[in-house]
């Protein structure tokens, strides 16, 4: 089985399947058998669709050898995280009391991917109702890293990260409502994308203009994720926010040979009073100057005031109480223990407590859209340290540089929650390695729907960074070629694997 076709990225793979060098049935051939044979090690599927994967690849196969029109990614195998709706593909939300359930039909996003030839092999895991930055689950355990094992994926896109970090798919559908496309993406190396509001229609939303929600791309190249962009992205009626978006055009996002002269980016660490590592640090200072190598125009941003925690909070699990509070009094023996502990703390919040938020929301949006009439770009680490271990868990207190601090969210990923709030294009990239040999992800948020100046810089600085040869190894020790630690510099720490 061919399994460097496995590392092909899609925009590769796309041009090879036009040019019939590339069989769509030799692809999701070899995808799904490297990800049947890594899914005892890495955990990252709930269902694989074998015998439906490869059925359509002999249907996509065959409309190639006809002469037909191509959609964008025909043939091109893909991942979905299991919040995703998918006709006649069991979506489990990760829980034990959604285990059989089967849709009847695709959410927008899926929809739109399968009519561009897209082929689905597979639901990645969750953690239940993607209520945390962690994949694990009553339902299926736990997601392990994919350069370490010892250590967590992230969430609660940790299936979709590492299957498509361990090349077990080249593409996957992602959610995120605080961080859960970009914890994990950061933690695993990939490319992790929360585009603007209503780019992508949510189709799931059950209140669609309060939504803060997403379902995004997660690729291994920035010019993967705006070719699933442009495969997912416009107008649809589920959908408020998407009223008047066009469909997206990714040789707007292409980087030629340009530079980021005349782009200026305010950059800052964390906010005030909240902790980062030192390799995170050394690392995302050396991913600024290379913004600052391309041409870009640096300027520090203040960090007072960025203390978002407790107003995400206080509408994302007023809205999860809302949706979850009458199941977890029938069944909280089958549930997570963190979500019956969300939601016992969302108890505590009133109708004055969530408008109030919501007001608070609005000023946050005016503020970062007034940093944004200025700047072209924000740039702050994605997580304060690399991913910590397998057994963490979301009350759990978290370690960084020796030091405990009690709580997860604020102190971990600080830097995500506020652009769900605001709805800003919010991207983290892979830009180097921590001292234990694992991902440190740099996020650049962009003007609202301009998705494309924000692809653009990440491609120039993605072209700069030289780390698209180097991705975890599962069969290696530790399940990584990673080599030693003790560097934080772009360069991998020995090693990786080269497609």
């Amino acid at each position: 089985m061919n399994e460097e076709l496995c590392f092909l990225p899609a925009t590769r793979l796309r041009e090879a399947i036009g040019r019939r060098d590339v069989s769509p049935v030799e692809l999701v051939q070899a995808v799904l058998h490297r990800a049947e044979r890594l899914q005892g090690r890495l955990n990252c599927f709930i269902t694989l669709c074998h015998d439906e994967a490869l059925r359509e690849a002999r249907a996509a196969e065959s409309a190639l050898m006809r002469g037909e029109p191509l959609g964008l990614l025909h043939g091109i195998p893909y991942a979905c995280k299991d919040l995703v709706d998918t006709r006649g593909v069991r979506t489990t939300l990760g829980s034990r009391l959604h285990a059989a359930n089967v849709p009847d039909h695709d959410a927008v996003a899926v929809q739109r991917l399968r009519a561009q030839g897209a082929i689905l092999i597979g639901k990645t895991t969750t953690s239940e109702f993607g209520a945390k930055c962690l994949t694990d689950a009553p339902l299926f355990g736990r997601t392990p890293n994919a350069w370490n094992p010892r250590h967590t994926s992230g969430g609660s896109s940790g299936g979709a990260a590492v299957a498509v970090a361990s090349g077990l798919a080249p593409i996957g559908v992602a959610t995120d409502g605080g961080g859960s496309t970009r914890i994990p993406a950061a933690c695993n190396g990939v490319v992790g994308l929360k585009q603007s509001m209503g780019v992508v229609p949510h189709s799931q939303a059950l209140d669609a203009f309060g939504n803060l929600t997403y379902v995004t791309p997660m690729s291994r190249t920035v010019a993967d994720t705006a070719l699933m962009l442009q495969a997912m992205a416009g107008e649809h009626p589920s959908d408020p926010w998407s009223a008047g978006v066009p469909s997206f055009d990714p040789r707007g996002a292409a980087p030629g040979g340009g530079d980021l002269h005349g782009k200026r980016v305010l950059f800052a660490l964390a906010p005030s009073g909240r902790p980062i590592a030192g390799d995170v640090r050394a690392c995302f200072l050396r991913a600024v100057g290379r913004l600052a190598d391309l041409g870009a125009e640096l300027v520090e941003m203040p960090t007072d005031g960025w203390d978002i925690e407790p107003l995400w909070r206080t509408i994302n699990h007023t809205v999860w109480r809302a949706r979850f509070a009458g199941l977890a009094q029938q069944h909280s023996a089958e549930m997570s223990p963190s979500l019956i502990r969300q939601l016992e703390l969302a108890s505590q919040y009133s109708a004055v407590d969530y408008q109030s938020a919501n007001f608070e929301r609005t000023r946050l949006f005016r503020r970062v859209q007034g940093l944004l009439a200025e700047h072209h770009f924000i740039a702050v680490p994605t997580l304060s340290r690399t991913a910590p271990s397998i057994d963490q868990d979301l009350f759990d207190p978290l370690e960084i540089d020796g030091r405990s601090y009690a709580e997860m969210r604020p102190n971990w990923f600080p830097w995500t929650m506020p652009f769900n709030l605001t709805g800003h294009p919010a991207i983290t990239l892979h830009c180097g390695f921590g001292g234990d040999a694992l991902p440190v992800g740099m996020q650049l948020i962009g003007r609202l729907r301009a998705e494309a100046e924000l692809l653009q810089a990440c491609a120039l600085f993605e072209q700069a960074s030289d780390l698209l040869d180097h991705w975890p190894d599962p069969d290696g020790t530790d399940g990584c070629r990673a080599g030693s630690p003790g560097s934080s510099s772009l360069e991998p720490p020995g090693g990786g694997r080269a497609p």
